[in-house]
């Protein structure tokens, strides 16, 4: 098991270490966004190949797949998402808070705090890798319709964010249509099932119950720290987004309130 933290601590460390070079160099931090999923995929599938517990048990093996399959999409879809844009305002806004300190600061508390995380949130994977349990059991079923639905639904907000913005007849609107019509951040959603069906997969392994913190953490992070609170923050009082915040929830899908009002004149939210 020690082996298996230590080679995928190892990797995070090299990968945050060349993106904060790149990022230095580019003078964009938001990079760091595009190499988040592929960060995952290589900690894990590096974990794996250095494994002396059995490396081709089907849990582990499945649990790799599941997350190659996210982090080449998530990577892919901000990569093109980015192409162009500069760096991300979030970014932009701790380049001018922090002012002269910005390299070390940028260094410590974008990539090694986001390799931290990576690192936690990754933890049903690496303990199946060092411990993968039995033969299949129901959690691993239940897990992996929690990924799909979760999945599906990321992939599928994210797309009618794309298609929604590429009309220049929505330029200045709110999305209120599709997913977006049932809550205010369907990508978010399914992020955070998606991880709740790693984790349950991950309860096959005789360790698996402390890969809780990797779900809680995505949640955490969404619902009150660098996910919705962040890219909200700067509609607040604007009576559009109001509106539209009124009528519809935040996160878990349901009905909206009453009718969207589609006369909307706000930038629409992004994913992060």
């Amino acid at each position: 098991m020690t082996t298996v933290f230590l080679t995928a601590a190892e990797l995070i460390l090299a990968c945050m270490g060349c993106m904060y070079l790149v990022g230095l160099l580019a003078k964009d931090n938001s990079l760091v966004d595009v190499a988040y999923g592929p960060v995952f995929i290589v900690a894990c599938w590096g974990a794996w190949i250095f494994s002396p517990v059995a490396p081709d048990h089907f849990r582990p093996l499945l649990l790799l797949v599941l997350i190659t399959l996210w982090g080449v999409r998530l990577g892919l879809h901000i990569g093109l998402r980015h192409r162009g844009r500069g760096e991300d305002f979030r970014y932009r806004t701790f380049r001018e808070q922090w002012g002269t300190t910005l390299v070390w600061r940028s260094f410590l508390q974008i990539y090694m705090l986001q390799g931290a995380v990576v690192l936690v949130i990754a933890l049903p994977v690496l303990l199946t890798i060092g411990a993968p349990g039995p033969g299949l059991r129901a959690a691993d079923l239940l897990g992996s319709v929690l990924f799909f639905c979760g999945f599906g639904f990321e992939a599928i907000g994210d797309w009618q964010m794309m298609r929604f913005k590429q009309d220049g007849a929505n330029r200045g609107r709110i999305i209120q249509e599709g997913l977006w019509r049932y809550t205010r951040h369907p990508n978010y959603f399914g992020e955070a099932l998606l991880w709740w069906g790693i984790f349950f997969i991950g309860l096959g392994s005789p360790l698996g119950l402390w890969g809780l913190a990797s779900p809680l953490a995505i949640c955490f992070l969404l619902l009150k720290v660098s996910g919705i609170p962040m890219l909200e923050a700067k509609y607040i009082g604007n009576p559009q987004f109001e509106a539209y915040r009124a009528r519809t929830n935040a996160f878990f899908p349901w009905f909206p309130k009453k009718k969207p009002d589609n006369s909307s004149t706000t930038r629409n939210p992004e994913h992060s």
